[in-house]
């Protein structure tokens, strides 16, 4: 099955500085904007797909949307039309088959985040990346969720991911395994944070991270929100949403 990358700037916080667009087929995934090559691409299409409607991903779904069959994931059709300005014509859900592909939800970056797989390959939005590390907090996002979305993707036989940025991942079994220890290795400095005495965000982050934060510290503070939320989740510490602390 073909698949074509269309790399298109837009204001994003992934370092690419671009979201990725695909062609596969005749179905058009993630229209973040429209740009001349991806109008060219868009008239081979008949269906209109995103990866999970953060802006960055959703810009040009309605300018698309004429004559195509717009489709959002089951559940979460108001946050898709709330996204993209407009409703959905209709709706998938996992595992089902959408122009050749296999529908994978696969939330945690975002509750209505999926990926869709050929079999060998996938498309797997913000799931992951190759050139860094995914961010994932801020609202409705679940680091634990998350966690499990990259386990569902690594069991997979997969040759190849497509990313919502950045270049193709050869290895994916091998990134992803590494995005899952980046993560869990962030919860541990977190953890040992909150266990050093530091109980507000900003202390957590600062001791957690160690490294120059300029120009996403906010990014890295909705981070470390999410990893506490999960700490919480599972008993380890307790927090209330402004302060953290170890469990008595």
């Amino acid at each position: 099955m073909e698949l074509r990358r269309f790399p298109v700037p837009v204001a994003t916080s992934a370092p690419t500085g671009t979201t990725n667009a695909y062609l596969v087929g005749d179905l058009l995934v993630d229209p973040a904007a429209r740009t001349d090559a991806l109008d060219d691409a868009a008239e081979r299409a008949t269906h209109v797909a995103v990866t999970h409607t953060h802006p960055d991903h959703v810009g040009a779904v309605s300018e698309y949307a004429d004559s195509r069959t717009v489709w959002a994931l089951a559940g979460h059709e108001a946050r898709f039309e709330e996204a993209t300005g407009i409703e959905p014509d209709e709706t998938f859900a996992d595992g089902d088959r959408l122009a050749g592909l296999t529908v994978l939800e696969t939330p945690g970056h975002a509750p209505d985040h999926v990926a869709l797989s050929t079999g060998e390959a996938a498309i797997c939005g913000d799931l992951a990346m190759a050139e860094s590390s995914v961010f994932v907090g801020g609202e409705g996002a679940d680091m634990t969720i998350y966690l499990d979305s990259l386990r569902r993707l690594r069991e997979l036989d997969l040759r190849v991911l497509h990313p919502g940025h950045g270049e193709p991942i050869e290895a994916p079994k091998n990134r992803l395994e590494g995005l899952t220890e980046h993560r869990l290795e962030r919860e541990r400095r977190v953890r040992k944070a909150v266990e050093a005495g530091n109980h507000e965000v900003e202390a957590i982050r600062d001791a957690a991270y160690e490294k120059d934060l300029s120009g996403v510290a906010e990014l890295a503070s909705l981070t470390v929100e999410a990893h506490l939320e999960k700490l919480a989740a599972e008993g380890e510490l307790e927090w209330d949403g402004e302060r953290a602390r170890v469990r008595d």
